[in-house]
């Protein structure tokens, strides 16, 4: 189980039922996911276009060449690239909370 899954899971089962942003609703943003490794490198992109056009991007690099691996080198770079939206979608939803409280 993915940690985002984990604490999913633990948010449900202490009922926290209050306005927030799930992995589910990120994921439901992104419309196309393109992926480049640098050749002769150890580094990827993740871009994601999101729904409304904007773009994010993601990366990964590895220390060590012989640690390489190229499908998680797009893991990585997709989860970062996750993270990124959701700092965005919190903040959204901050300002849309604020706004309702006025």
């Amino acid at each position: 189980m993915s940690f985002d899954k984990e604490i999913e899971k633990e948010i449900v089962e202490k009922g926290l039922t209050a306005p927030r942003i799930t992995l589910e609703h990120v994921e439901s943003k992104i419309v196309e996911a393109q992926f480049h490794q640098f050749e002769g490198t150890t580094f990827t992109v993740c871009l994601f276009t999101l729904e409304n056009g904007f773009q994010v991007s993601g990366e990964s690099a590895c220390a060590s060449p012989e640690n390489f691996d190229a499908e998680l080198g797009r893991k990585i770079a997709h989860g970062n690239a996750v993270q990124k939206i959701w700092a965005l979608e919190g903040y959204l939803l901050k300002q849309k909370l604020h706004e309702g409280a006025k």
